[in-house]
This record gives structure tokens, C-alpha cells and sequence, in this order.
């Protein structure tokens, strides 16, 4: 390999990198995942979504990270990358600020989750007898039809 086409290769990797598909970030306003969260009823739906969404927030954590370290490359060999440089630099820079946002996102609802977990587990929500009262207690009408 000539020291030539080096930088280009090394810069290729990092372009495909920093356009890596951002889905765990999409996954957080899915419309999956939002479901899921309207169907939770008892505590071990609110237990499961609270891993879910300490899963996710790890997962954006170590993006962060990776974007962190090929910022920091960016930083050290801007030489290698002429004009590019500073626009990959604040891409790069963008990404890793996206996906800590994600994450920090991620852990509150994580958060809510297991506050709303840990009373409905204190209220009983989620037990056999409980859930039979529950299903077979008769539902409000809501419709206004005069």
C-alpha cells in the first residue's frame, strides 16, 4: 500500500462511519416503541421497558463514544484531510451530540418507567387477582352521543 492512498482509505472508513444508519436513535420515537409504552399496564411491562430503554441509551452512549474518538482523529491528522477537515469535524461533532441527546432522552424515560413501575408494583398492579378485578371491572363510555 503506498503512502498515498492511505488518507484516502482511512477517509473513506471515517465518511462510512459517520453515516452509519442511526436506527437505535430512530427507535426512540418509533411508532413501535410509542405503542408499546400505551399498552404498558402493569409493573413488569414498565420493569420491561425500563431495560429497553437503559439498553438504547447504552447503545447511544457507545456511538457517542466511537464519534468521540474519530473526532478526536479529525483533531489530530486534519492535515491529512485538506478542506475536509473542518466538515468532518463538525459532522463528526454534530453526531456525537445527537447521539448523547438520544441517550440522555432515553435514560428519563427509562426513569419515568421505573418510578411508575415501583408504584404500580407498591398498588398491587400486575397480580393475578388484580388483573382479573381489572379485566373484568366494566369500561367508561366515552363517546357523547345525545
Amino acid at each position: 500500500m503506498t503512502t498515498r492512498s492511505f488518507p484516502t482509505i482511512v477517509f473513506m472508513l471515517a465518511l462510512l462511519a459517520s453515516c452509519a444508519p442511526m436506527s437505535p436513535y430512530e427507535a426512540v420515537n418509533s411508532r413501535a416503541l410509542l405503542k408499546t409504552v400505551e399498552e404498558a399496564r402493569t409493573y413488569k411491562d414498565h420493569y420491561a421497558l425500563t431495560k429497553q430503554f437503559e439498553n438504547l441509551a447504552e447503545e447511544m452512549r457507545t456511538r457517542a463514544n466511537e464519534q468521540r474518538k474519530l473526532l478526536d482523529h479529525y483533531q489530530e491528522k486534519s492535515y491529512l484531510y485538506g478542506r475536509l477537515a473542518q466538515d468532518q469535524q463538525s459532522h463528526t461533532w454534530a453526531l456525537m451530540q445527537r447521539y448523547e441527546q438520544a441517550a440522555k432522552a432515553s435514560l428519563g424515560r427509562a426513569a419515568l418507567h421505573r418510578k411508575i413501575a415501583a408504584r404500580l408494583e407498591q398498588e398491587g398492579y400486575g397480580t393475578r387477582s388484580h388483573q382479573a378485578a381489572g379485566d373484568s371491572a366494566p369500561q367508561p363510555n366515552h363517546n357523547r352521543s345525545n
